[in-house]
């Protein structure tokens, strides 16, 4: 499934979810979204810069289990995003993708955002 795709099914799901929020609402949805992308990204370019993470193999690994990587991403940049909810990780699987994978991802991140 390429980026197009995954938007397309993501678009979908949204307005599936949207029911009867007025499409002037929506946007703020839409930018929730946006942004979680922008904050999985700050972490992947952290986790490479300054973790030296290099191979999707130093990334499978990164869990809530990993206590030592999650401390840190908390103390450094304010929060943790673990491998499977990454948008990155959510844009190589779009075609295993389901709605409520975003709803148990925002569920672990305001679990995890550093205090």
């Amino acid at each position: 499934m390429n980026k197009q795709q995954l938007a397309a099914k993501i678009w979908a799901g949204a307005n599936e979810l949207r029911g009867k929020v007025s499409a002037s609402s929506y946007k703020d949805y839409m930018l929730g979204l946006i942004f979680y992308k922008y904050i999985s990204e700050k972490e992947e370019k952290y986790l490479k810069e300054k973790l030296y993470f290099e191979t999707e193999d130093d990334f499978q690994e990164l869990t809530e289990q990993d206590t030592d990587t999650p401390q840190n991403c908390q103390q450094n940049i304010g929060y943790f995003i673990a491998y499977k909810d990454l948008f990155s990780y959510w844009e190589k699987n779009g075609a295993d993708f389901q709605i409520k994978v975003v709803g148990t991802a925002l569920s672990a991140f305001n679990r995890l955002i550093g205090i």
